[in-house]
């Protein structure tokens, strides 16, 4: 199984593809229908830990259960697919409850300047609790909303006054 190729390119592609369904479920569930429980993370936390931390909880678990699947039975996708789970649960962790919100001592990665851009998409969702919902995307997510808008603004504004 770990010398396989395909259990890497699996695991690499399900690390990747882990932000856009938590761009997804961030987007569509945790500001929709899941909001009660999401709504700890937008306001200041008392303790260790918040609510918004059971949407983790619950995507560690799926993960687990992969891997261990994979190994106790040898299915090589079903581990490639846990680990590919956690790889990117373990970024996440890192980079937005470490460095974004100081849960972990890693303000250090801000020297970053990829790092940092991350940070302050963040930043921008939190106070307008809306987009960008994607983490490692949001600055991406940020400069296509803009462009949006100004390519929207430029169709509605009216033309400017000639002068003679």
């Amino acid at each position: 199984m770990w010398t396989e190729p395909k259990f890497w390119a699996l695991w690499l592609a399900v690390a990747a593809f882990m932000e856009f369904w938590s761009m997804l479920l961030h987007g569509q569930l945790w500001h929709g229908v899941l909001w009660l429980s999401h709504r700890s993370h937008h306001t200041p936390r008392t303790g260790p830990f918040e609510w918004n931390d059971i949407f983790a909880v619950f995507h560690a678990g799926v993960a687990i259960a992969a891997i261990m699947a994979g190994l106790e039975y040898r299915i090589w996708w079903s581990a490639a697919i846990g680990f590919g789970m956690t790889t990117f649960g373990l970024a996440y962790f890192v980079v937005h409850d470490g460095l974004i919100h100081g849960r972990l001592p890693v303000a250090f990665l801000a020297r970053l300047d990829g790092l940092r851009r991350i940070r302050n998409a963040h930043m921008v969702h939190h106070q307008r609790e809306g987009g960008p919902y994607g983490l490692f995307l949001g600055p991406w997510e940020l400069r296509r909303s803009l462009a949006v808008t100004r390519a929207t603004s430029e169709r509605t504004s009216p033309p400017a006054p000639e002068h003679p």
